[in-house]
Parts: structure tokens; C-alpha cells; sequence
């Protein structure tokens, strides 16, 4: 045989060369196995364990098993599994802590608006009282502030009635009002701090000094801050369902499965090669599936905090109760000192008062300046208001943009997270697969949550209590009860649902209503939810108030049939068939 191979050679020489052949292809052979790269890729994920130089066969593995000799050690596969779970759930919450960020930015900022609102209402109505009914303004400032606050509280989440508490502020206004505009005589240090102040706060509901003014106001107040104050308790639920998310655990299975697809290629010298797209999507969405579980919540989650943004800011509702403050109180107390005589007839038989003549005076006289503050016209006429008014409504319409914008972008991020994590090659003619280099992935490609894993053919996923399950079941909760107590929201349009640009059709208008355009009137805070805890249906006028309709407006009369002209014509056609028919009646 040797001499059919070397047929000019003796054996001697024959077998040298062979020798020499043989010895080159071992060194070519590993040189192309050596764990050089392996190594360098080992110490890039932060690992220190010791990589063979070259390929090992007696190597016992437990996840990276193959025929043939691996680059890979039981050591270094403890730390692939270290690696794994770190990086995974480093990924995952990149996502979530922009979410969280995003959220806990607009807490704050929403907050700070409303307080700015606030703020300005007060401001505003101390300076009316105090230039329009200056005889009251220093012992009212007092209950204006605990008023104020009060909604302050409120607006942050604080246990407070907001009906009740303007109602308190009317009780407390009375007995000033009583003594200082309708009977100013009455010695009004005594009135207040004795029992027939307390009597004059007792019967003021029934006595109605102020007309239906309190009422009024505090159903305004009640629902726009109602939404506010929602929309603030839904950003916080978000903080907490995004907090949750960092205690997601990976299970054992899932890290199996992880450090098969990431790193068992490694164990063959093949650090370069990327999973395939179904391969890693399979694992991922078994790894992750309960996180999956809070997308549908989530979804309702976020297109409720659509609507509860567009219902306190849309229409300006918020804005124009809370500003509208100050309209309300000099409308009520200009009704005081119009009714002063019926007022005082009362509280003379109710509380025992002898007053003798009251001195009555008529809001038109000198010590009282009308105020130019309407309940049309919520905010007073002077240069420096309207600037600032301006300021806080377009700063509200962007916060509010932009936050929606934002919002929009995450709503499905629980069911896109296999999809960001996974690298899905561009060309997968060549990829990594559960056991080795194939052209493309063959097995099934499961979808997302817990139901869907059970086909999952790379990750046992069995039906054990997630992380989040508390998180889910408190933020569908959250959203139940957010639906019950504003139950309009259902007819409402989300903003995502209706576009960030689009207008209604028809319209030319360049502006949209956040930015202080909209139209004025009476059905201004139409479309605003109101909670079903105040006892009144919603869309009902409070009793004793009808619709206001708008005289300068004439009825809508709905033509049947087209244009007038068009009606005329027919109408005559008719008549001639008619007196044609007659007529060939009476001739036959």
C-alpha cells in the first residue's frame, strides 16, 4: 500500500512523511478549535473563570452537552447562568425604569400644576373680596385659605370632601356676610364667635343666603377636581405596577433555556453566531410570560389615563372650575346683599335675633364695587390676569401632549419586551438553534402569556404564581373602579384612538382647545366625567337649574327632503297630480 502512495520512496522515508502530514493536520486542527476567542468573549461578560486554551472532550456539562470537544467548563456554565439571569432582567427593567421615569415626572408635574391653579384662584379671590367687599375681606381670609387647602389636599389624594368642604366655607361666610353687608350695626365680633353665629352657619343651607351659588360651585368643583384627582391616583397605581416589575424572577427553566441559546455556542468556538428570531422569541416570551399577564391591564390601564387626561384638560374643565372660584363667591355675595331684608326676616324667627331697622344696602351703593367677575366670565378683566391665565392653560395643553405621546409609545411594552430583548438577524441563513447551526428555525413560534406557553417548545413554563400577579390584580381592580365612578369615560374617544393631530371634520381652525381657543359658553364642561359618589346622574342639571340655551342662536330646523326650493317644487307637483286626478274624476 505504501508503495502505491510513494512509489519513488522507500518505506523509511514513507512513513516520515506521513508522520509529517499527519502532525501538520493535527496542529491545523487545533488551531482552528483553540478557545482563544471564547476566552475573550468569557471575559467580556465580566467573567473570571478559567477558559481551556483548547477544547476539552472530558468536559461535564450540564445544559451545553455535544458530541466532540468543547470549549466550556461546569464552572464556566454556573457563570454563563449568572450572566444570563443579570443581563435579562438588566434589559427588562432599561424599559421599565423609562416607564417608571416618564410617570413619576408627570406626577409631579401635574401636581405642581394644579397647585399653580390653585394658587392663583386664591390669590384671585382674596384680591376680589378685598377690593369689592373690603368689610368682610380680613376675617374671611382665613376660611378662604382652609378652603384652598382643603382642595389642595384633595387634588394630592388626601381624604377630603370636596362638596363638603365649600359648603363649610359658605357656613363660615355667612355669619360675615350676615354682619358686615346686610347688618352692619350688628356688632360683628360678638355674631361670629357666639351662638348665633353658630345658628346663622346651622340654617345657612336652608336659608339659602347665597342662592344657588354654593351649590353650583361645589358640583363644578367636585367633578372637574374629581377627575384630577383620579388621574393623579392613576399615575401613582403605574409607579407601583412598574415597581412590581422589579421583583420579577427568572425560573430555572428559563435559565436553562437562556444559556443554550446565548452561550452553548460559545462552548463550540462560535462566539460570533446570533440566535434565530423564532428561537429567541420562543424563549423569551417563556422566560417573561408572566410579566406578559399585565398587558391586557396595562392596555386598559393606559387608555384609561387617556381619557381622564383629555376629560380635565381637553374641554379646560379643571381650569375653568378652579379659577372660577372667585366668580362664584362675588356672585353669591352680591345675591346676599340684594336679598338682605328676606335674609334678615328669617334669621329673625329662626335664630331669636332683634336687629331693629335693618340697614340694607343695595349693591349698587358707594362702600360696594361691583366686581367685574361674572359667572359667564370666571376671571376678572384686568391687563395683568389674562397673561398668566393664558401661560398655565397652554403650559396644562402641552404637559398634556406630551405626556399622552409618551404613554402611547409604552402601551403594549409588556408583550413587546421579547421582540426588544431578542436580535433577530436580518439574513437567518445561517443562525443558532437549540442544537447547533441551522439555515433557519423550524419549530413553532408560541405567543405571549402564560395559556400560550404550554405549546412552547424551548421553555417549560409551568403554572406557578408570578411575581406580578398582586400588581395585576391590583391595577385591574384600579381600573374597574376608576370605570365605576366616572362612567362617561366609556363614550369618550381616547386621544390615541382620535390621533394627536386630527381635527374634527369640517374644521379649519389651526388651534386645538388645549391651547386656549376653544369654544365659550355654557357647554363648556359637557364632556366631563363626574363621580358617581356625588348621588346625582350624570348629565342631569342639579335641581331647581334648567339647560341654558343661547337666545342669540335661532332653533335648528332639520329640512326633509333637501333645500326649500327643491321642497316648493315638489309640493307643487303634488298639487297638479291631485287636480288632474279631480278632474278626470268628474268628467268620467
Amino acid at each position: 500500500m505504501s508503495r502505491g502512495i510513494c512509489p519513488r520512496v522507500n518505506s523509511v522515508g514513507c512513513f516520515w512523511i506521513l508522520s509529517l502530514v499527519t502532525f501538520a493536520v493535527k496542529v491545523i486542527d487545533v488551531d482552528t478549535y483553540s478557545c482563544h476567542e471564547v476566552r475573550t468573549a468569557f471575559q467580556l461578560v465580566g467573567m473570571i473563570n478559567r477558559v481551556p486554551e483548547t477544547p476539552v472532550t472530558d468536559a461535564d456539562l450540564l445544559f451545553c452537552k455535544h458530541q466532540g470537544p468543547s470549549c466550556c467548563t461546569r464552572k464556566m456554565e454556573e457563570s454563563y447562568q449568572f450572566a444570563v439571569k443579570r443581563d435579562t432582567l438588566h434589559s427588562v427593567q432599561v424599559y421599565t425604569l423609562e416607564i417608571k421615569h416618564v410617570i413619576a415626572f408627570h406626577v409631579d408635574a401635574f401636581q405642581d400644576m394644579f397647585q399653580s391653579l390653585l394658587s392663583f384662584s386664591q390669590g384671585h379671590l382674596s384680591s376680589l373680596l378685598e377690593a369689592s367687599f373690603p368689610s368682610l375681606s380680613q376675617q374671611a381670609l382665613p376660611h378662604v385659605n382652609q378652603l384652598f387647602s382643603s382642595l389642595s389636599l384633595y387634588l394630592r389624594g388626601g381624604n377630603v370632601s370636596v362638596e363638603g368642604e365649600v359648603h363649610h366655607f359658605f357656613n363660615n361666610l355667612f355669619p360675615l356676610a350676615y354682619t358686615r353687608l346686610i347688618n352692619p350695626g350688628v356688632e360683628g365680633s360678638i355674631m361670629v364667635g357666639s351662638k348665633m353665629g353658630d345658628c346663622l352657619r346651622m340654617i345657612r343651607p336652608d336659608v339659602s343666603p347665597f342662592g344657588n351659588h354654593a351649590v353650583v360651585m361645589a358640583q363644578k368643583l367636585t367633578r372637574a377636581l374629581g377627575v384630577g384627582r383620579q388621574l393623579g391616583l392613576a399615575l401613582e397605581e403605574g409607579l407601583e405596577v412598574m415597581n412590581a416589575t422589579e421583583h420579577a424572577r427568572l425560573s430555572k427553566e428559563c435559565v436553562k433555556s437562556l444559556v443554550k441559546m446565548m452561550y452553548c455556542s460559545h462552548c463550540r468556538g462560535l462566539t460570533l453566531i446570533k440566535p434565530c428570531g423564532g428561537y429567541c422569541l420562543n424563549v423569551m416570551r417563556g422566560c417573561l410570560a408572566c410579566l406578559s399577564e399585565l398587558d391586557q391591564p396595562w392596555r386598559r390601564y393606559t387608555r384609561l389615563v387617556n381619557k381622564l387626561t383629555h376629560a380635565m384638560a381637553g374641554q379646560h374643565s379643571l381650569e375653568l372650575a378652579v379659577l372660577g372660584v372667585g366668580g362664584h363667591v362675588n356672585e353669591a355675595l352680591l345675591y346676599t346683599q340684594f336679598h338682605g331684608p328676606l335674609i334678615t326676616a328669617t334669621v329673625d324667627k329662626v335664630c331669636g335675633l332683634s336687629t331693629g331697622v335693618p340697614t340694607h344696602r343695595h349693591p349698587t351703593s358707594p362702600e360696594v364695587k361691583t366686581s367685574t367677575v361674572t359667572l359667564s366670565s370666571p376671571f376678572p378683566s384686568s391687563p395683568s390676569f389674562h397673561p398668566s391665565l393664558e401661560g398655565l392653560q397652554r403650559q396644562l395643553g402641552h404637559l398634556k401632549r406630551d405626556f399622552l405621546t409618551t404613554l402611547n409609545r409604552y402601551k403594549s411594552v409588556f408583550t413587546m419586551l421579547p421582540e426588544l430583548l431578542c436580535e433577530v438577524p436580518n439574513d437567518e441563513s445561517a443562525c443558532w438553534s437549540r442544537d447547533g447551526v441551522v439555515e433557519s428555525y423550524t419549530g413553532r413560534v408560541v405567543g405571549n402569556g402564560l395559556h400560550a406557553q404550554r405549546n412552547n417548545p424551548e421553555v417549560k413554563v409551568r403554572n406557578v404564581e408570578c411575581a406580578v400577579a398582586e400588581a395585576k390584580e391590583r391595577l385591574e381592580n384600579f381600573n374597574t373602579d376608576t370605570e365605576e365612578m366616572f362612567p362617561e369615560l366609556a363614550e369618550m374617544e381616547a386621544w390615541e384612538e382620535l390621533g394627536s393631530g386630527e381635527r374634527e371634520e369640517g374644521s379649519t381652525t389651526e388651534c386645538d382647545d388645549e391651547d386656549g381657543c376653544q369654544a365659550s359658553g355654557d357647554g363648556q364642561d359637557k364632556h366631563l366625567p363626574e363621580p358617581s359618589s356625588a348621588g346625582k346622574p350624570l348629565g342631569k342639571h342639579p335641581e331647581g337649574d334648567s339647560p341654558r340655551e343661547n337666545p342669540s342662536k335661532p332653533p335648528l330646523v332639520k329640512m326633509i327632503g333637501g333645500s326649500s326650493s327643491a321642497s316648493w317644487t315638489q309640493c307643487c307637483s303634488l298639487a297638479l297630480l291631485f287636480a288632474g286626478l279631480c278632474l278626470q274624476w268628474i268628467l268620467f
